[in-house]
Parts: C-alpha cells; structure tokens; sequence
C-alpha cells in the first residue's frame, strides 16, 4: 500500500476539495433529489476559506503520492451552561469524503481514526457525525469501523 499522509487542509487544497464535495454531494442529491440540488457543493470557496481559517472547525485532509484523496470537515461543539445539556466538548464530522478512485484502500478509516485521536489529544468527550439513512454504504462503513447510533432524525413527507 502507498504511504498515506495525513495533515491540516490548506488553501491550495481548495480545488482538489471542490471536487470531493461535488462527489459527496452527487451520492445525496441521486438518493434524495427532493432534498439536494444536483451539480452542486456544500460549501463555496470562500466559505472554506473562512472554514479552513478558524480553529473551531478543522479540515484534515489524507494524501498520497502528493494528491489529495480525501478530507475530513470537523466543527467544536459544547453547551455551555445550557439548561438540559452537559458541557461537554465534542468534535462533530461534519463532512468526510474519500475520492471515488480512491475507495476500498482504508483511507476514510485512517481519516476516522486521525480525528479521534485529535480529539483524544485535544480532550474532547467523544466524537459525531451524522450520515443519511439513504446513504448505504456510509452507513456501512460506519458501523463497521465501531460507531453507533446515537440519534435518529425522522421525517414524513407531505
């Protein structure tokens, strides 16, 4: 297996991002064209300028070769002296994606396993994500990497 590396996200990297958020937005938009407009991204240039610029949300990218082949979108979250919630710290994904060429070689599970360790160093209570009931696969991988359900959004549509 090449030598993957894993490392925070940079500007130049914006390009190579562009295109894996077009990706993952691609896999929502086929499974729920109600809700997702295809041909579109998540976030603007400029929104992930200001994204990777900002502490509170890290971006990690995992490269091979030189080339960007996947990232993982992270966001702080913590309730702080909130009525029914506790103060914990909590580092939500907020988006991980591996190129479609790239799949099957472990790299979303190297991304997975470097944010919980970054959170482990940066002493976060745990670590979430949230990932559509439609998206097999990614609910696939989830579980089988150890994550469980922690909550379960419901919806009818009218």
């Amino acid at each position: 297996m090449k030598e993957l590396t894993i490392r925070r996200a940079q500007e130049a990297d914006i390009p190579v991002i562009d295109k894996l958020l077009f990706q993952v937005l691609k896999v929502h938009s086929d499974a729920r064209p109600d809700l997702f407009k295809a041909g579109t991204k998540k976030y603007t240039d400029e929104e992930i300028k200001g994204i990777l610029a900002d502490e509170k949300t890290p971006v990690f990218v995992a490269e091979r070769d030189g080339g960007v082949v996947g990232y993982a979108f992270c966001i702080h979250q913590q309730y702080v002296d909130n009525n029914n919630m506790t103060d914990v710290k909590t580092l939500y994904i907020d988006d991980l994606c591996v190129d479609e060429a790239a799949r099957g070689g472990h790299i979303g599970k190297a991304l997975y396993d470097y944010v919980v360790e970054y959170a482990r160093t940066q002493e976060y209570y745990n670590v979430t994500l949230n990932v559509w009931a439609d998206n097999v696969n990614a609910v696939r991988f989830y579980e089988r990497i150890g994550l469980k359900v922690q909550k379960i959004g419901m919806e009818v549509i009218l």
